[in-house]
């Protein structure tokens, strides 16, 4: 009996010394524990700030304000997600940059992964021509941190480039918004007007102080607003929600990070991709 009495009161000194307090003072193990577990669940990551950049004032401008970003001949300027040469899954071939199936899903192939422009853009007007394979699957994403140990989307909005009448991700999601330059898994394009597989449609994307308009074929087909409660309320009802995937909310949430700017990719599905004519025109 004095034994137990005796071990029990070693316990509780030893808890009020160490562990209980978190080795402390008493004063600060008593902050609330609400607050303890609010610090606790911010997700932790390390942004690849080193990676190469470019300047984008020795690549060609028309009259009108365009930069042209593809040659059509080179990845000049171009490199991979998280790192600095390009996967050997891209090619350019015909004037266009593509992505060979590998059809081993996203970023399966031996030598795969999303290829970015290696300049961080803020306010924009950009422009592209897509054409997918049968059943393919790819997209256009933007405002791109490169995360380490992460995909590109886990921090980038994404203007979806789909063959919707094959890939099974058309019927996916909700009132169609995972089909073609819908914001992916939160706003459904409409009018949906994209052309069949094998066949060229023009994309634009139009990032203003917050404002972002997709384009098909010349046509708006979604607008929304970053940084506001209709963004927030949008991610905490998609597959980015604070439940489902707490980092990627995290960073959704924030897109753009604390200059509100970030790269823009290709993503590397699995399937046969085509891009062409890729543009972009800074705004004041």
């Amino acid at each position: 009996m004095k034994k137990s009495v005796l071990l029990a009161s070693a316990a509780i000194m030893m808890c009020y010394f160490t562990s209980c307090s978190g080795g402390k003072k008493t004063e600060e193990a008593a902050a609330p524990a609400e607050e303890a577990k609010t610090e606790a669940a911010v997700p932790e990551y390390k942004l690849m700030n080193d990676l190469p950049t470019v300047d984008l004032s020795t690549f060609p401008k028309d009259a009108d304000g365009k930069v042209t970003l593809f040659d059509g001949k080179s990845f000049n300027g171009w490199r991979g997600y998280g790192r600095t040469d390009v996967p050997a899954a891209w090619e350019v071939v015909d004037g266009t940059i593509h992505i060979k199936g590998s059809g081993a899903g996203e970023a399966g192939a031996k030598d795969g992964g999303d290829l970015v422009f290696a300049h961080k853009f803020k306010n924009y007007e950009f422009e592209f021509e897509w054409k997918v394979g049968k059943g393919s699957n790819s997209g256009v994403l933007y405002m791109i941190q490169e995360v380490e140990g992460q995909p590109s989307y886990i921090s980038a909005p994404e203007y979806q480039v789909l063959d919707n009448a094959n890939h099974p991700d058309a019927k996916l999601g909700k009132d169609g918004n995972r089909q073609s330059a819908s914001l992916y898994d939160m706003i459904p394009a409409k009018p949906q007007n994209s052309k069949p597989f094998g066949e060229w449609n023009k994309g634009k994307i139009m990032c203003y102080k917050g404002t972002v308009v997709h384009y098909q074929n010349d046509e708006p087909v979604v607008e929304y607003h970053l940084w506001t409660q209709q963004w927030k309320e949008m991610l905490d009802n998609s597959k980015f929600s604070k439940d489902k995937w707490p980092l990627a909310y995290e960073l959704l949430l924030n897109c753009g990070g604390e200059n509100k700017e970030g790269f823009i990719g290709f993503q590397d599905h699995g399937d046969d991709v085509w891009y062409r004519n890729i543009t972009i025109k800074e705004l004041d």
